[in-house]
């Protein structure tokens, strides 16, 4: 028996072999993309899943309630970890998780890596698989040092690296290890990533710094005992909160700052470690969680397309085959095995797609991953869940689009189809819905596409306060003083008629190729109010660099030499912020003990970091202690990529070894709005798809609807109707439902991109022209989609079209 099914629908198919492509083709490329699209959200979604006791593990965090907005951040003051382990025994462990970079030295061997500065509980919180070494006694040491399987191969080759003694640190200020433990490499979706694992004790500034309780620099991370519970300590934590960070709460009193609803000014709080890649907030990395829901969205919606033409389709080929059941009823066969003979093809032509669509996402996720950045791994299609997932859903579409036709086709009435007096009803509200349905994802997707591009191009083009065009930015390392750097560029380039000015800063601006940014922000009281600035390190010619105008004053000068000891250069926040309208000449103090700083020069704002954010407050300073981190390069515009060659071959003069990494700066701050980049181009990725699945529905309803039409087509010709006349009556109800698609489709796009755009302090307006244009575009290419039939079906021989009936 279920070879004669297979058989007969074998040969069915065979017979339409027009209506069995355009199924399997729909089909295909909709588990392709949802395959790529589930793919990307599982990736997101199991960040931090694999570590041993994931459900204990948490980053702590403080929440302030401001007067104006209640905010948390992830910056912890040194002491804290120490503290937390003595008087919470519910705290089984604890670790903080400083990063910095160094130069690995060994027998005159320069590799540059980062560092992690950690505790020894680190171990313990994490479940990093350990590959050489004991997990327990690996940081027991100050001296010791855990690397990772890339940087031991990096660094030691094909030598055992246990026990081997490594040179760590900036030039001049090296220190010894040794190497008592190599990890796996930290997995891709994993937060926290590593090249090598250090005691904190021996990060810079550690002995100033470890028993202040207001200097934050660094993310804790504790592993709760298994009796523990998270709102019971944060509730136990309230002392603690009171007792350590008694003066924030005595400036937020005076500020008139009110409890929270769970009675709190200041407090220590736990974020899940599940949800830590998704708080942007407190962890400042990481896919915000509404881009991931959108991710799972669009492959619904997909699918959901690919199901509604599937349907529809189906629907349009049981008029062709009321006959043929008709006959097999007549002759015997029962609704249940007409059923089981009509969704068998439907689960033919969906087997069929799900098998060519998964070869192909199978041949195109290199191109895939290039192209989107998706960094998708196809060996998660063989993990348990994901196989169920996979099968659920070729399942829910089998049995939901081949069953419901499969379903109503068993329905036609025998003796009425033996008379020739069959007739299939007009357009319900089933079909129609699913059109709707299909146009106004379509259009949706389409309108979200169009305002994240215009977003991303805002963003990119809005004017920060600087000049980045014609700015090279080269990361200076470990191995070299950028100090020093800075100034034999200056002398190799001081009659290079192509060479504008030369600077540096301690903060990039953008990223650049080395991924780091950082950010040193200095609290201090002023008159009794709270300030908060940027303390950003320059060289001097930073503002001609970036071409900064001032505002008044002078700029830093190295013919006054106090401007490296107690001099600065503010924006016009920071202004605000002391309360000084002309604060060029005034002074300030960020301690009691401290020297009185000066201000010389004042200048507008500028968009340090991302336009994510506000300009924030920003004191520039010049000392000879600390060290240049980044140089900043101005270049004549006719002179861009050759400039790019005659530094990267200055830089093997002027600092042998070391790697140039040198960048645009323009480039950099592109850099910063890759995660706008990519939504924009997955929603033109997939707003694409749509349209081409739903013209493919439209093509099948058009399809449907004139072969139900074919005797009054015939009729009206007769009595003298014009093809253009034919063609409008064929189109108009088409439009309709395109109508109301974008009747639909406007409010909810504008309800959705208000949300999203609500994020960003500095946002596009949304447009109406971009629904008209939306919307001409669907109805055009609605009538596009159903021409090919209504002018056939207008240009039809009317006898032809009589005789059929």
């Amino acid at each position: 028996m279920l070879r004669n099914y297979i058989k007969i629908a074998l040969r069915s198919l065979w017979r339409s072999k027009g209506y069995a492509a355009i199924n399997v083709f729909g089909l295909s490329v909709a588990f392709c993309v949802c395959t790529f699209l589930f793919q990307m959200v599982y990736r997101q979604l199991t960040f931090d899943s694999f570590h041993e006791d994931g459900d204990r593990i948490f980053q702590v965090y403080r929440f302030i309630n401001n007067p104006d907005k209640a905010s948390r951040t992830g910056g912890m003051p040194l002491p804290l970890t120490p503290a937390l382990k003595n008087e919470y025994p519910e705290v089984e462990a604890a670790t903080r998780f400083l990063e910095s970079s160094s130069l690995f030295d060994y027998k005159g061997k320069f590799v540059e890596k980062n560092v992690k500065y950690v505790d020894a509980d680190f171990l313990k919180v994490f479940s990093f698989p350990m590959l050489k070494g004991n997990r327990s006694l690996a940081l027991r040491d100050l001296s010791s040092l855990v690397i990772n399987e890339s940087t031991a191969k990096a660094v030691f080759g094909t030598e055992d690296p246990i026990g081997k003694t490594l040179r760590l640190g900036s030039v001049g200020n090296q220190k010894e290890y040794i190497v008592t433990g190599v990890l796996a490499d930290s997995p891709d979706n994993s937060s926290l990533q590593y090249h090598s694992l250090v005691r904190i004790e021996n990060a810079p500034g550690y002995q100033n710094s470890k028993n202040q309780w207001d200097a934050y620099n660094h993310t804790v991370y504790v592993k709760l005992a298994p009796n523990a519970t998270q709102a019971a300590l944060e509730n136990r934590l309230k002392p603690f909160a009171q007792k350590y960070f008694s003066d924030d709460l005595e400036k937020l009193k005076k500020q008139g700052g009110k409890p929270d609803e769970r009675g709190d000014l200041v407090a220590i709080r736990f974020q899940k470690l599940a949800n830590v890649h998704f708080d942007r907030e407190i962890a400042n990395s990481g896919a915000p969680i509404a881009l991931v829901y959108a991710l799972l969205g669009m492959a619904v919606f997909i699918l959901l397309i690919a199901s509604i033409n599937f349907i529809n389709l189906s629907i349009a080929r049981s008029f062709t085959r009321a006959r043929e059941v008709g006959v097999r009823k007549s002759l015997g066969a029962l609704k249940k095995q007409l059923f089981t003979q009509i969704w068998g093809e439907s689960a033919l032509l969906c087997l069929a797609g799900f098998v060519i669509g998964t070869l192909l996402a199978f041949l195109l996720v290199p191109a895939f991953n290039a192209y989107f950045n998706a960094k998708i791994i196809m060996d998660y299609l063989l993990q348990p869940g994901a196989i169920a997932g996979i099968l659920g859903m070729f399942l829910l579409v089998t049995l939901v689009a081949g069953g419901y036709p499969s379903w109503q086709m068993t329905k036609v009435n025998t003796v009425e189809v033996l008379k020739g007096k069959i007739t299939v009803k007009r357009p319900g509200f089933l079909r129609n819905s699913l059109i709707v349905t299909q146009f106004t994802i379509s259009c949706l997707l389409t309108c979200c596409t169009i305002f994240a591009i215009q977003q991303v191009d805002y963003l990119r083009t809005r004017p920060l306060g600087f000049e980045k065009e014609q700015v090279i930015s080269i990361p200076v390392g470990n191995k070299y003083s950028g100090r020093q750097l800075v100034q034999r560029l200056r002398n190799k380039l001081r009659n290079d008629p192509s060479v504008l000015a030369i600077s540096g800063s301690g903060v990039n601006l953008g990223r650049g190729k080395d991924g780091s940014t950082s950010r040193g922000i200095l609290s201090f009281t002023h008159k009794e109010k709270e300030i908060a600035s940027d303390w950003l390190l320059v060289d001097y010619d930073y503002l001609k660099t970036l071409n900064i105008k001032l505002l008044a004053g002078r700029d830093f000068s190295p013919a006054f030499p106090s401007d490296s000891l107690d001099r600065v250069v503010i924006t016009e926040t920071m202004a605000k912020q002391l309360g000084e309208k002309n604060p060029v000449g005034t002074f300030f103090q960020t301690d009691t003990a401290g020297a009185k700083i000066q201000i010389i020069g004042l200048i507008p704002d500028y968009h340090l970091y991302s336009l994510q954010q506000k300009p924030k407050a920003i004191t520039m300073h010049i000392s000879s202690r600390e060290e240049i981190s980044y140089i900043f390069v101005r270049v004549t515009p006719q002179s861009l990529n050759s400039s790019m060659e005659k530094l990267k071959h200055l830089w093997t003069e002027i600092a042998p070894g070391a790697e140039f990494t040198g960048t645009f700066v323009d480039e950099n701050i592109d850099a910063l709005y890759r995660n706008e980049e990519s939504m924009a181009m997955i929603f033109s990725f997939a707003s694409g798809i749509a349209i081409l699945l739903s013209c493919l529905g439209l093509f099948a309803v058009a399809l449907m609807a004139i072969e139900q039409r074919t005797k009054e087509i015939g009729v009206r010709k007769v009595l003298g109707a014009s093809i253009p006349g034919i063609i409008l009556l064929l189109s108009r109800d088409f439009v309709k439902l395109v109508v109301a698609a974008l009747v639909i489709a406007v409010p909810l796009t504008w309800f959705l991109m208000n949300q999203w755009l609500a994020e960003y302090p500095y946002r596009i307006e949304l447009s109406l022209w971009v629904f008209g244009l939306v919307g001409a575009g669907a109805i055009v290419v609605a009538l596009a989609t159903i021409s090919f039939h209504s002018i056939k079906a207008a240009l039809m021989n009317p006898v032809k079209s009589l005789r059929s009936e």
